[in-house]
């Protein structure tokens, strides 16, 4: 009897395993689909700023020149890393950590003027998505 019980528990605990591994599964796309979400945004702040900085340039404030240019890289890793993660892609991992650095230099470029709205949005949004990154990054993704 011993061994008919043990075979059933087997049995039950392999029957088991792949609901186990599915449910972790559609919690991991949810993550990743909730850090793509982020990324867009970013993305979208980014360009939003990178066009904002060009009119400060043309106005004469030559000072915005190397944001616009951190605006406009950063909005193009968010945009990519964005398609990665809604993709769970398996290079998803290297684009995150790429993303968050990308992200934390366009803050740090853009909190160089705390008294202009676009840029602190940029800023906040940045660092933002940045920190989703770093923990996408480290929760195990490839």
């Amino acid at each position: 009897m011993f061994k008919s019980q043990s075979l059933i528990a087997v049995m039950a605990f392999a029957a088991l395993v792949p609901m186990i591994a599915t449910a972790q599964h559609k919690e991991d796309d949810g993550m990743m689909k909730k850090c793509a979400q982020v990324c867009s945004a970013c993305q979208i702040e980014c360009d939003s700023c990178f066009s904002y900085c060009l009119k400060m340039v043309a106005d004469g404030m030559v000072e915005h020149k190397e944001t616009a240019q951190l605006c406009s890289d950063c909005a193009e890793a968010c945009k990519a890393c964005a398609t990665l993660c809604a993709r769970n892609s398996p290079l998803a991992k290297h684009m995150l950590e790429c993303c968050a650095k990308c992200c934390s230099d366009c803050a740090t470029a853009c909190e160089k003027f705390p008294k202009d709205e676009q840029m602190v949005a940029c800023a906040k949004s940045c660092r933002d998505c940045a920190k989703n990154c770093l923990d996408m990054s480290k929760h195990g993704h490839k």
